[in-house]
């Protein structure tokens, strides 16, 4: 598969391959931060786009190994692109994969952690033909929140974590599928693009099979005194994700 590339530096020894069609904004950041990713860990990142959320976890202490899985042909090859610019074959396995049919693809019950950064908006109705990138990302046309909390209930381990980041006004879809599908909503964190305003993201975790009980953190703030404006703790998470 032929197309234009470009590589963006993450650290001095990682940098990833992005498109037009297929790159990141800040919420790749912010989720995978979140998700807290421990060195034991067997992980999974549903509809990984071109890898962005996988490749932060390894600018410090990856995970013990991790699946990246796409339905796009076009992001799966560039992923591919960064794990051999990167040196990442026995750590990181991209997977062109429907995520609502991953029997037999991946196993059953065993990650520790499931990623997905979903599409934010419900798709309209009726059919969509010539679907774009762009369109996969943003709308659910392909998969909906009910789907990657199966998928995530699937793969996990009894007190495996799922995370997912999404926009305040789909909180309550969020917790019940998450509930439906036997992911147990344990913390919750809003995103506030300066103080005062309202939050204009949400990241979210669930433990499988947990007890009820949520805990709601502080807000994450993004602009602030810091470098540039941005807050301290969005410079943190920006240089190596430790915070």
């Amino acid at each position: 598969m032929d197309f234009a590339y470009t590589f963006e530096q993450l650290t001095q020894e990682l940098s990833i391959c992005v498109t037009p069609d297929h790159k990141f904004g800040t919420d790749a950041f912010l989720l995978s931060h979140f998700a807290q990713h421990r060195r034991k860990d067997i992980a999974c990142d549903l509809g990984t786009g071109c890898g962005i959320i996988p490749l932060l976890w390894f600018r410090c202490d990856p995970p013990q190994r991790v699946y990246a899985v796409d339905i796009q042909p076009k992001a799966i090859e560039q992923l591919k692109i960064t794990v051999e610019h990167n040196g990442l074959h026995s750590r990181l396995t991209p997977v062109l994969a429907d995520l609502k049919a991953l029997d037999g693809i991946l196993p059953k019950a065993q990650f520790d952690l499931v990623t997905c950064n979903p599409p934010y908006k419900i798709a309209n109705t009726g059919i969509l033909s010539d679907l774009t990138s762009e369109q996969i990302a943003r709308h659910e046309v392909l998969c909906n929140i009910n789907d990657v909390c199966a998928a995530a209930s699937q793969l996990l381990k009894f007190g495996g974590r799922l995370c997912i980041c999404q926009r305040p006004e789909r909180l309550l879809d969020v917790l019940e599928a998450m509930r439906k599908n036997g992911i147990e909503p344990k913390l919750v964190r809003f995103v506030q693009q300066r103080e005062g305003l309202a939050p204009w993201l949400f990241l979210v975790q669930g433990k499988k099979g947990s007890k009820p009980y949520l805990k709601v953190e502080k807000p994450l703030i993004i602009e602030g005194g810091g470098r540039d404006g941005f807050s301290d703790e969005l410079l943190k998470i920006y240089g190596n994700g430790k915070v």
